[in-house]
């Protein structure tokens, strides 16, 4: 039987869409990649395919994503950069071995090596949070207005005014409740 797991959260910027495989942070966790396997399907979704994924890779591959999220998090708050955080980004960037290769369409696509295809493809996602978190795209990061996710996400809306991370789940789920609350003071 196939197991069923939650839908992936799909944003703009590879690493914030990399930390929202772990939602809801301050209420019920969503874990979106508990699986091997299901790192596998997330990164091949973001054009870093891989062969294989061993329980490691996955226990490397959990501790950026938190490590990113504590970057962010600090970053869209004005706080320290977490030392601990910033010396395991810069370790698995470093560890990477992927090139950039552009396609005759014009596109850029991300050539892994066959031995290390997780490793490379977490070296592309510490690459790209380097890039959000040190400033160096149009934009900023923000966290979620809901106070059961406060996701970290990149905000490139013009007036940088952007409160969820998601307006689809959690922008919708604070509607909904501010909604239904108005009405019940109604009746």
């Amino acid at each position: 039987m196939q197991e069923r797991f939650p839908k992936f959260r799909l944003g703009t910027e590879l690493s914030t869409s990399f930390t929202a495989t772990l939602s809801e942070r301050h209420g019920d966790q969503v874990e979106r990649i508990p699986t091997p396997h299901r790192l596998e399907d997330w990164l091949a979704l973001h054009g870093l395919t891989v062969a294989s994924c061993t329980p490691g890779q996955l226990d490397l591959a959990h501790e950026l994503r938190e490590s990113i999220h504590a970057a962010a998090t600090a970053r869209a708050t004005s706080a320290p950069l977490p030392a601990t955080a910033v010396r395991l980004i810069n370790d698995r960037s470093a560890a990477g071995r992927a090139a950039a290769v552009l396609t005759s369409a014009g596109a850029r696509e991300w050539r892994l090596t066959s031995t290390t295809g997780v490793e490379d493809a977490l070296g592309v996602i510490a690459a790209d949070a380097i890039s959000l978190i040190a400033g160096e795209r149009a934009g900023h990061l923000a966290l979620c207005a809901s106070p059961t996710c406060r996701a970290a996400f990149f905000d490139t809306s013009q007036s940088h005014t952007r409160k969820w991370c998601d307006m689809n789940t959690c922008g919708n789920r604070q509607k909904k409740s501010r909604f239904n609350a108005s009405h019940r003071k109604a009746v």
